[in-house]
């Protein structure tokens, strides 16, 4: 990824030297394990862990000869520790490195995801207490609705992180944080499967029951659908941030820095250029998601097809997966709203959002449901005919008041056009973010 959209913690997960340091662990590792059954010397062992190390640039000059960067990583490790480094990477295959160390940087990674995913959902579910009685109007095809409370929006996103800390919490134990160390097909002909365990239980991994020559690649895919799942739920918040910052709605903003800049052409601008970021960098670990299903099929116990593809999508999508989240717990943590502007959008249709009680109101009288449905779409049209137009007009229960088959009385009118009469049982949203913890 791109350092304008990297944050540091996360990009140093996939960097070279974090990869080469787990490699470097997982091989003296497995060396301590055979001193254990007594396939190498103790002392060669002891020296391997004293002496182990590596650089970087080292191992890219070599690669660039070599064409194979465990073999110039293993080259490089042994410029380091001498003799004894005929002991390193005993018995073992390219991949029972590469796979192990890659599923640990996984669940590194994840680590900080799930972290992230916490950090917003702490702050929907305060702001959705901060909101919990600021009346705003519900909106089904962008066209108003229903009254309804913003609080009830945070709320809703607070679960939708809820559950996205879940499935993140488990791919990381069913599809990451796995390791194999089992030889050329999985067969373990050259290694006993106590190095497997013990490199394994050593980095908190748990050993891969069957892993050919390589962990199979579903679990890759879990992981990187799970990571797009998140992005879109993501995404969902911010577009619902985006269009309730449109000039025409303008209930919410998100935050605008002194000194910043909104258009090169239009200084009056306050754009949500920072929620739209989020939304792109959404459709792309949405697509990278594609190349972990893709990377599932290789030919027999392995090739590596799916090799240069996951080195760019996995990091891709991880770095940009804590950075929007970053990026959108900036934008909520620090969202301008205006309550005023929510009132008198659900003013604006004249009171046509109360139509579904006007409706059961006069089924309740004794009206037939079909008759009852007249009067109150034929009262509405009159309605939207003058918004539409912007014309005065009479307001909807003005019309009703009007109409001689309308046998709703004043005060019958007066319980039906209160918004909160919509939200009488609404408080056990509330109640129920009890459960909703991070």
């Amino acid at each position: 990824m791109i350092p304008r959209y990297s944050r540091a913690e996360m990009s140093a997960i996939w960097d070279l030297q974090n990869k080469f340091e787990i490699w470097k662990e997982i091989e003296v590792l497995a060396c301590e394990a055979q001193a254990e059954l007594g396939v190498i010397p103790r002392e060669a062992a002891a020296e391997i862990r004293q002496k182990a190390s590596f650089e970087v640039e080292r191992i890219e000059e070599l690669e660039a000869t070599l064409n194979h960067d465990v073999i110039a990583f293993l080259t490089n490790m042994a410029e380091h520790i001498g003799e004894p480094s005929k002991y390193v990477h005993y018995g073992m295959t390219s991949s029972d490195l590469g796979d192990t160390a890659l599923c640990y940087q996984m669940t590194q990674a994840q680590d900080i995801i799930i972290e992230d995913v916490r950090r917003l959902g702490r702050v929907c579910v305060r702001r959705a207490l901060e909101f919990k009685d600021t009346l705003c109007v519900g909106r089904t095809h962008g066209i108003h609705a229903e009254p309804m409370t913003f609080g009830m929006k945070w709320a809703s996103w607070a679960w939708m992180l809820k559950r996205a800390e879940g499935r993140l919490i488990a791919t990381r134990k069913f599809s990451a944080a796995w390791g194999a160390i089992s030889g050329a097909v999985g067969s373990y002909s050259n290694i006993d499967p106590f190095v497997e365990q013990y490199v394994c239980e050593k980095l908190g991994l748990t050993p891969d029951p069957l892993s050919t020559q390589v962990i199979a690649r579903d679990r890759h895919a879990h992981v990187l659908a799970v990571l797009a799942t998140v992005a879109a739920t993501a995404e969902a918040i911010a577009t619902e941030i985006r269009a309730l910052q449109k000039t025409d709605t303008l209930e919410v903003e998100e935050p605008f820095a002194k000194g910043q800049k909104g258009s090169s052409a239009m200084p009056h601008k306050r754009n949500p250029i920072t929620a739209e970021r989020v939304c792109g960098l959404a459709r792309v670990v949405k697509a990278n998601a594609q190349v972990g299903f893709d990377n599932v099929a290789l030919w027999h116990e392995r090739d590596i097809s799916h090799s240069s593809a996951e080195r760019v999508v996995l990091a891709d999508s991880f770095i940009a997966t804590d950075y929007l989240l970053g990026k959108l717990e900036w934008i909520l943590d620090g969202l301008v709203v205006y309550p005023e502007r929510m009132q008198a959008n659900l003013e604006a249709t004249r009171g046509l959002i109360y139509s579904s009680r006007v409706l059961l109101e006069l089924v309740d009288a004794g009206m037939l449901r079909e008759d009852a449905y007249a009067v109150v779409q034929r009262n509405s049209m009159v309605v939207w005919d003058d918004i539409q137009q912007a014309r005065e007009g009479k307001t909807y229960r003005e019309l009703l008041e009007a109409d001689s088959e309308c046998p709703l009385d004043a005060a019958q009118l007066d319980a039906i056009f209160d918004p909160w009469a919509f939200l009488a049982r609404a408080g056990v949203l509330f109640d129920r973010l009890d459960d909703c913890t991070f």
